[in-house]
């Protein structure tokens, strides 16, 4: 049985890598957060009544090197903000496909 996490990133997942630009992204999961804390990325979001999430950030990796990071300003425990806007999918699209 999937939990509701893998169920709601499935979906998203067949949504955006639908188009052929995108149908080599691999999607993964980190459910515990091993992998964000190790990448410096786990925060304390308790004020939004969320515990330990990712602060949002995404990457670009070929043959295991990261070639392109993307983090959203701020980045620190319990901000008073969230922001949305360097992770976007569009502006790692505009990365991917050469646009500046």
């Amino acid at each position: 049985q999937k939990t509701a996490y893998e169920i709601i990133a499935g979906d998203w997942s067949s949504d955006v890598c639908s188009s052929d630009l995108i149908m080599n992204i691999k999607m993964i999961p980190d459910g515990s957060g091993t992998f964000t804390r190790l990448m410096g990325m786990l925060v304390d979001k308790d004020n939004l009544g969320f515990g330990m999430r990712s602060w949002r950030y995404a990457m670009v990796v070929n043959n295991g090197i990261i070639e392109k990071f993307f983090e959203e300003p701020g980045r620190r425990d319990n901000a008073g903000d969230d922001p949305y806007g360097e992770t976007s999918p569009e502006n790692v699209l505009d990365y991917l496909t050469g646009v500046s």
